[in-house]
């Protein structure tokens, strides 16, 4: 069945299934750890809406393509339209906050770059962003001061807070509305803290946002 925008009961959200606008180098150990320049601004780039697929069906691993790391991201769900918007403007538009695996090709995508070619056939393949059921606004009261993390097979890979990113939850999603509109269903990925590492069949996931923890499974 195609991915639905769901919140944490299970019900269906009323809203589209639109792009999934992404941040690079958001947070400075993840920067460090792949021995990349701190970029001027915010680095974008995209997934589609193909690349969604729910975190409690098994994440399916792209075959023969290299190391598919894991990061995990806070996810901000758009429930109006983001254009030109000042950071206040865009919080007031946030329909939820979920938690995301941004998958990457990291053989492919370090090929890419060699070569200053963009990142999607790395970045944005069918299944390349597996996604949480959504907190409501009110479930998840401090966005800018949240916990998130990574445990595979109960070993601990990423742990961050999202008062450690470069540039802010409200002020990222104000600033790529400046240069394209944020719709209705749009998901917003804020970037991943250090420790991002291949994923491999059969391994448990755990994904934890502000003591929520959601379970994910590699087929």
């Amino acid at each position: 069945m195609a991915y639905q925008h769901r919140s944490l009961d299970g019900s269906l959200l009323n809203l589209p299934v639109g792009k999934v606008v992404c941040i690079g180098r958001n947070y400075l150990d993840h920067i460090r750890e792949l021995n990349n320049a701190v970029p001027e601004t915010p680095i974008l780039f995209m997934k589609p809406a193909t690349a969604l697929v729910p975190l409690d069906e098994p994440i399916r691993l792209p075959t023969e393509r290299g190391e598919c790391h894991h990061e995990v991201e806070l996810a901000v769900l758009v429930g109006q339209e983001v254009r030109n918007a000042d950071a206040e403007t865009a919080r007031r538009t946030v329909a939820g906050y979920g938690i995301a695996l941004d998958l990457t090709l990291r053989d492919i995508q370090n090929e890419l770059k060699k070569k200053g070619h963009p990142w999607e056939t790395a970045k944005a393949f069918d299944g390349a962003c597996p996604l949480s059921p959504f907190l409501k606004p009110a479930e998840l009261p401090q966005p800018l001061a949240a916990d998130l993390s990574l445990r595979v097979n109960g070993e601990i890979r990423q742990q961050g807070n999202t008062r450690q990113m470069i540039v802010g939850v409200f002020d990222l999603m104000a600033y790529i509305s400046t240069h394209f509109t944020l719709q209705p269903g749009d998901v917003v990925l804020t970037g991943t803290p250090a420790g991002v590492g291949p994923l491999a069949s059969g391994d448990g996931l755990v994904l934890s946002l502000a003591g929520y923890e959601f379970s994910a499974q590699v087929a």
